[in-house]
């Protein structure tokens, strides 16, 4: 009964946070008057692509993907690097400042992104970096290294400093050492910190919009809101549009599921 309950439990739960989702999509599949009427159907008594069509060819919605596609693998990559070497000299190194700059990490992971908006605007500005795809680069670099030093140094923790050694026993350097035993057990950790920091990035919606004022160098989720006129908001089309941004998200997690499972695993026990 017990196990029962609990199935049953987490089954509700499941379907609470799967809601959205299916309204979304059900509602990116009606016709314009079904999504705006006021009895509102479960399941769509008609099916049509006509917003699908708005959302592919109304818009630039290819040059705006691939805007965000650029920006957002761009920053991951760049976070990845560095955190990685961060967290290595974190976890395997003891120098003076050590500890310092740990909680220093931590405060970074904690400040709330609207509160940087002004002094990175500003330095954007006199770097004459706005309405640059680099720019959003450097912003979300920024934004999702705290959580990778952070949670990639738990991951290393994880793996045995003896490995490393008896590898420079047998002759490796240390670089050698870290790149032929370390990198490929770290594998799961990289793997999981990729979602959080591709997801982080790619719906980022505020930087995005201040400081590409240029529509050339915008991104999907400022795209989202072209649907928006002096007439209303087309929300058949917005979902459409909505529906589509959440694809390659959808389609990163389906290829990473499994090592991102056993990642996050690994740093909650490890870690």
């Amino acid at each position: 009964m017990r196990k029962t309950a609990l199935s049953a439990l987490a089954l509700a739960i499941a379907l609470l946070f799967a809601f959205p989702t299916y309204w979304m999509l059900s509602s990116s599949l009606k016709p314009r008057g079904e999504v705006l009427s006021t009895s509102y159907d479960l399941v769509p008594t008609s099916i049509t692509a006509q917003n699908y069509v708005t959302a592919l060819t109304g818009s630039d919605f290819l040059r705006y993907l691939g805007n965000s596609l650029l920006v957002t693998l761009t920053a991951v990559a760049c976070s990845l690097v560095a955190g990685t070497l961060a967290a290595l000299a974190m976890s395997r190194f003891r120098f003076r400042g050590r500890k310092g700059f740990l909680l220093l990490v931590l405060v970074a992971q904690m400040v709330p992104f609207e509160a940087l908006m002004i002094p990175m605007f500003l330095f954007m500005r006199d770097l004459n970096l706005l309405d640059r795809l680099p720019s959003l680069v450097l912003v979300y670099w920024i934004c999702t290294l705290p959580f990778t030093v952070w949670s990639l140094r738990g991951f290393i923790d994880g793996i045995p400093v003896d490995l490393e050694e008896a590898a420079m026993v047998d002759g490796c350097g240390r670089a050698a050492a870290f790149r032929r035993v370390t990198l490929p057990l770290l594998g799961p950790g990289l793997v999981a910190t990729s979602v959080f920091a591709f997801i982080t990035a790619w719906n980022e919606f505020l930087y995005a919009l201040v400081f590409m004022r240029d529509e050339d160098n915008r991104t999907l989720p400022v795209f989202l809101q072209t649907f928006q006129n002096a007439f209303g908001t087309d929300w058949g089309a917005t979902m459409a549009a909505s529906t589509l941004f959440t694809l390659p998200v959808l389609v990163f997690f389906l290829v990473v599921q499994r090592n991102m499972v056993s990642g996050i695993t690994a740093g909650a026990v490890k870690g």
